[in-house]
Parts: structure tokens; sequence; C-alpha cells
């Protein structure tokens, strides 16, 4: 179980290092939100469940955990990429659709008829 704990953890720091990379290496604010959130999500989910299996007593405090990252996490991407948006944070131009603009046209047109 030791070894299957150490390897699970091993993989979470995997992903944890591919999100930092991710976030250094995304185009715009948008894109570096993504890349962080998922697969820090998923890196510290793996990490705890490493945890969790090396060490059995453990278990309930790590499942409270892990059900706080995934309710905070997601939510907290979202708010951070809609204050992004607000405050007309340039997309980069490789970005095709912006559903949050035209979702925002739409409400104006229907403000204005």
């Amino acid at each position: 179980m030791e070894i299957l704990g150490a390897a699970i953890s091993l993989l979470g720091s995997l992903f944890l290092l591919l999100g930092a990379l991710g976030i250094t290496r995304m185009p715009d604010t948008f894109n570096r939100i993504q890349a962080g959130t998922k697969a820090t999500t998923l890196g510290t989910l793996l990490t705890l469940t490493g945890i969790a299996v090396y060490n059995p007593e453990w278990t309930p405090k790590i499942i409270l955990l892990i059900l706080f990252i995934l309710l905070t996490n997601p939510v907290s991407s979202h708010v951070l990429a809609r204050a992004a948006h607000f405050i007309k944070t340039p997309l980069t131009d490789k970005t095709v659709v912006d559903k949050l603009a035209e979702q925002e046209q739409k409400q104006q047109k229907k403000e204005d008829a």
C-alpha cells in the first residue's frame, strides 16, 4: 500500500508540475486560468488520494479536503475569469469565439429594445 500511495502521489505531483508549465506557456489570462485550475485540481486530488492510501487513518480528513477542493477550485477560477472579462482583459489572437461577449451583446440589444 505504501508503494501504491507513493505512486499515486507522484502522479499527482506530475500533474501539478504540468499545471505550472501550462501557466507559463499559455498565451492569455483565460487559458492560464484554465490550465492552472484543471491541472492543479487533478494533481491535488491525486496527491491527497495517494496520502490517503499511504495513511488510511487520515482518510476522513482527506475526503473533506477533496470535497473542499472540488467545490472551491472551479468556482474561484470562474470568478477570476469573469472578473478578467469584465475589466476587458485582451484575448489572444487565436481566440475564435467569445460566448460571454456574445451573450452580453444579446442582453444589451434586449435592453435597448
